[in-house]
């Protein structure tokens, strides 16, 4: 009797499912619908920020997302790609980035934090609606 047994990658691919999320990458601003369990209730918190870090390695692919908060302060979180926290994740802006991991934003303040955005004609965003439909 043959041993049966499984590779590292069939492992990582176990129960993947599309989540039917938009397409996006590193440098574009996102609204991420969080939700959030409290006692018995549970309800929708809306995170926005910049992408500054993504993870792909199958089902425990992450991504990091950025945001000001008040008085200056900088929030990230990590968040998991396949975890049911996520109800869904909206595009706000797509952005011009040369960097694949944006850690340097954590050291610029105001400005000098902007990521520029990236501006599409109209074509480009008929064939990126295409492509994300499909």
């Amino acid at each position: 009797m043959k041993a049966s047994f499984q590779t590292k990658e069939t492992i990582l691919n176990s129960g993947l499912e599309d989540r039917k999320f938009p397409k996006f990458r590193v440098g574009d601003n996102l609204d991420v619908s969080l939700i959030v369990k409290e006692g018995d209730k549970e309800r929708v918190q809306i995170f926005n920020g910049d992408v500054i870090r993504m993870h792909n390695n199958g089902i425990s692919s992450t991504f990091t997302v950025r945001t000001i908060a008040s008085n200056g302060i900088g929030v990230e979180k990590i968040l998991p790609y396949y975890s049911p926290i996520i109800g869904k994740i909206k595009i706000v802006k797509r952005g011009i980035v040369r960097r694949a991991k944006l850690y340097y934003v954590r050291g610029r303040v105001g400005k000098a934090a902007r990521i520029k955005e990236r501006v599409l004609s109209g074509t480009q965003k008929a064939n990126l609606q295409n492509t994300e439909s499909e």
